[in-house]
């Protein structure tokens, strides 16, 4: 029902209730016992330090205004056959009140049902309530997470029609449940969100906070943006900001709302998790740096003997006999490794044995790495990679590299650092 404090030009859609609930005009509408209404979850692009989109989300309340699991709903709902119902009167409030939102420029990030968009019903009235509400297609993303019976082959056919109609297309809960990278080929979104789940571990096991940049590196060479969504707390936020991700969600910036988020309040919160996250980083380059430095001496002054003529086994051993010193190679100017690893062999015996096989690199070809390439490129000076995992023993490493005369020959002189943060 319409109350007298509203726009006296508002109508309700069939089936929809319009109220007022604190100055702000909200749809809901009836399921059963349930009535179902909307919030919105903003999504934060890091770098524009404001929100970019908004997520619908459902709410729901029994007849006494008890809560009711969004999970339940959708449940209850696919256990009776009403998935797609459900899900399509889901839509239509999000869009509804989306309407109202008043949001010039945003994303709505829509959730739907594979179904939603395989079967040609479904998505006519999708379409239908676009065009009614006057939403171009390019305002909205369609959040697709597939369920075990989906038939993968339409649905990466359906949301190639839909991104083709001007759809922005997001891949759910990447790294829970079935999605892995091969839905991310198979489906080609524009956005790929990253489930909580990701973070978790993050913060508890240093593998996988090194592993979240370089998959979200992957996901960039592949075209697609990242989302981070689950984001609750600043270190979960350094940790975003750490990887590189485009957009994130979460309780830590802002929690789900019937309205439009406060602008200046999440730029100030967004504001200030970048400048801790920049004088984090200035203080690890810093003791990296202090980290680095004797190693630099000690193979700078190598380089410099071996030009002058000594031996490759000689010039080495003050650059070893620093802890973590891993080995010292000689590659000519085509990559391909001169002569055997020079190592203490005391100290990397018990280490090595079990990769036995890759220990004689004597004609290995080292022209793809990047320690050969940059070092030929900007000869004159010691070139530091970034941490990489070896493949002498499967653990973290850092290369120093830099050309060399020895004899009529251009080399390049490389060692390498086992590197634990």
């Amino acid at each position: 029902m319409i109350t007298e404090q509203q726009d006296k030009t508002a109508v309700a859609p069939h089936g929809f209730d319009l109220s007022v609930t604190s100055g702000l005009q909200r749809y809901s509408a009836h399921h059963g016992d349930l009535t179902l209404t909307s919030v919105f979850q903003p999504v934060f692009s890091l770098s524009h330090m404001r929100a970019v989109g908004y997520e619908g989300l459902l709410r729901a309340h029994d007849p006494l205004d008890r809560p009711v699991s969004p999970l339940d709903v959708f449940g209850d709902a696919a256990r009776v056959g009403e998935a797609l119902l459900v899900d399509r009167l889901a839509q239509g409030l999000h869009l509804e009140n989306f309407a109202l939102l008043g949001a010039e420029r945003e994303w709505l990030f829509l959730n739907v049902h594979p179904g939603t968009l395989i079967e040609a019903y479904h998505s006519a009235a999708l379409l239908a309530n676009l065009r009614r509400l006057n939403i171009a297609p390019r305002r909205v993303v369609l959040e697709v997470l597939e369920d075990e019976a989906t038939d993968l082959d339409a649905l990466a056919q359906a949301v190639a029609a839909f991104r083709e109609r001007g759809f922005l297309v997001a891949l759910d809960d990447f790294g829970a449940g079935n999605v892995d990278i091969g839905r991310v080929w198979q489906l080609n979104p524009d956005i790929v969100k990253l489930d909580r789940i990701m973070l978790m571990h993050a913060q508890h096991r240093a593998d996988m906070a090194a592993t979240l940049p370089a998959l979200v590196a992957l996901l960039h060479d592949a075209g697609k943006l990242v989302l981070i969504e689950g984001v609750e707390t600043e270190h979960e936020a350094q940790l975003a900001l750490a990887c590189n991700a485009d957009f994130v969600q979460g309780f830590f910036f802002a929690r789900p709302a019937p309205g439009l988020t406060d602008a200046a309040q999440v730029q100030g919160v967004i504001a200030e998790a970048t400048e801790r996250f920049r004088q984090q980083t200035e203080t690890r380059e810093r003791g990296e740096t202090h980290r680095l430095a004797p190693y630099l001496r000690a193979f700078e002054r190598a380089a410099e003997r071996l030009s002058a003529g000594e031996p490759m086994e000689e010039v080495c051993w003050n650059f070893l006999a620093l802890d973590h010193a891993a080995r010292c190679y000689l590659l000519d100017s085509n990559g391909r490794q001169a002569g055997r690893n020079v190592v203490l062999r005391v100290d990397r015996a018990e280490r090595d044995a079990r990769f036995l096989p890759l220990e004689d690199a004597q004609g290995a070809s080292w022209l793809r790495r990047p320690y050969f390439r940059t070092a030929l490129v900007s000869p004159g000076r010691v070139h530091v990679t970034g941490p990489y995992l070896s493949i002498n023993e499967a653990l973290p490493c850092m290369t120093l590299s830099m050309t060399v005369q020895v004899g009529e020959r251009l080399c390049v002189l490389c060692g390498d650092i086992d590197w634990f943060e």
